[in-house]
């Protein structure tokens, strides 16, 4: 009991964390979306219709390889993200002195201290989950290519080949995106080493950044028009 009523302010501010960040991933991940995921798909299926044309598949590995590479760079950043955040369990006294200094910080203790470590700790594991699954299915994208028929041959299955393409390559970009998704709350998280109320309006302004991004941004109107 003397636990919950310490930590009351923390326990909220994490559940709505999770809630939030549970709430939006379900909603953005809903077919029929009208966001940048869903307006890009549409020029992937182009892509494979296009590619389904060439009798060189020169460039279609290139944009494969490249995209590959993109997330294997995050996937990389994201282990050495992981070996920071096990070395800081054990600097909470340091950590504390540096926290201290901002105004109207809280003082956690090492309980605390710890659960906001893991806290990270889970967060960057679960990105790194989704870029590495999003590379391996960019791999698969580049043997679906090379096993593509020619633009003469099966021809009344080219359609059906391209929008299997194209999913496969969709599907990739959305593991991309919310391992993205997860960088962006993992920023918010950091606001939890402050005061729990500046965890709860950095995930509410992480909520608000992403969705304009993803449903009111410039390039989802370019991308539509």
């Amino acid at each position: 009991m003397e636990l919950l009523q310490q930590y009351w302010l923390d326990g909220l501010a994490l559940a709505f964390f999770l809630a939030s960040w549970a709430a939006y991933t379900h909603y953005a991940d809903q077919p029929g979306q009208g966001n940048l995921l869903a307006a890009t798909s549409r020029y992937r299926l182009d892509w494979m219709r296009e590619m389904l044309k060439r009798e060189q598949r020169t460039m279609d590995a290139i944009m494969i390889g490249n995209l590959s590479r993109s997330i294997t760079f995050f996937a990389n950043t994201t282990i050495f993200i992981l070996l920071g955040l096990m070395t800081m369990l054990g600097y909470h006294e340091k950590a504390s002195a540096i926290i201290g200094a901002i105004p109207f910080a809280e003082q956690g203790n090492g309980f605390l201290w710890e659960t906001k470590i893991f806290l990270l700790i889970l967060i960057f594991i679960y990105s790194f989950f989704k870029y590495t699954w999003s590379m391996r299915q960019y791999n698969y994208a580049g043997i679906f290519v090379a096993a593509a028929p020619s633009a003469h041959e099966r021809v009344s299955e080219h359609e059906l080949i391209a929008e299997k393409g194209a999913y496969l390559v969709a599907n990739a970009a959305r593991h991309f995106n919310n391992g993205l998704r997860a960088y962006y709350f993992g920023l918010a998280a950091l606001g939890w080493f402050i005061h729990p109320l500046v965890f709860m309006l950095a995930t509410a302004w992480v909520v608000h950044v992403t969705h304009r991004r993803e449903y009111r941004s410039a390039t989802l109107n370019n991308l539509n028009r």
